[in-house]
C-alpha cells in the first residue's frame, strides 16, 4: 500500500467541507494535546457534523485561517466557543460557533476499541480531567513516563 502525505491545513479543511455536507469522517489523529485521553499518531477519531454542541465535547475547530485544533469545549459562552486540549496545563483558543467543523463521536483505539465520546462514563471521565487542572502536570508526567511519550 501506497502512503501519501497531505498537510494538515489542506486535509482538515476538506474534512471540514465533508462534515459541513452530513458525512462522517475517521482520521488518524497527530500530537499529544489531547492526552491521555487521545493519543497523537495512534489513535483515529469518527467525525460527526457539528451539532448540539455542550461542554465537555472534544471538536475540530478552525481557529485561524489554515490551522485547526482537536481540542475539548471548555466552555459556551453565546457564539463564543473557549478550547482547551486535555494534554494542555494552561492557554486556551476562542472560535466562533460556525468554525467547529464537527465533534468526536468516537475514539479508536490501534487494537480496534472504540470509545463512545458521548457515553456518561466518558463524560463524567473528562469533568474529572477539567477538575484535575491544577495537579494535571503531575499526571501528564507520570502518564508520559510510563507510556513513553516525548513531551
Amino acid at each position: 500500500m501506497q502512503t501519501i502525505t497531505i498537510a494538515n491545513e489542506i486535509l482538515l479543511e476538506e474534512v471540514s467541507q465533508l462534515l459541513r455536507k452530513g458525512n462522517h469522517v475517521t482520521i488518524r489523529t497527530k500530537g499529544n494535546s489531547m492526552l491521555p485521553f487521545i493519543r497523537g499518531g495512534k489513535d483515529r477519531v469518527t467525525l460527526v457534523p457539528a451539532e448540539g454542541l455542550r461542554k465537555g465535547d472534544i471538536v475540530l475547530a478552525k481557529i485561524a485561517p489554515g490551522h485547526f485544533v482537536l481540542h475539548r469545549i471548555r466552555r459556551l459562552e453565546g457564539n463564543t466557543v473557549i478550547l482547551m486540549g486535555d494534554g494542555n496545563l494552561r492557554g486556551t483558543e476562542r472560535c466562533d460557533r460556525a468554525s467547529i467543523a464537527g465533534k468526536v463521536e468516537k475514539i479508536i483505539r490501534p487494537d480496534g476499541r472504540t470509545t463512545d465520546c458521548g457515553s456518561r462514563t466518558e463524560q463524567r471521565k473528562a469533568r474529572l480531567w477539567e477538575t484535575l487542572l491544577p495537579v494535571r502536570r503531575i499526571l501528564l508526567a507520570a502518564y508520559r513516563r510510563i507510556y513513553r511519550i516525548k513531551a
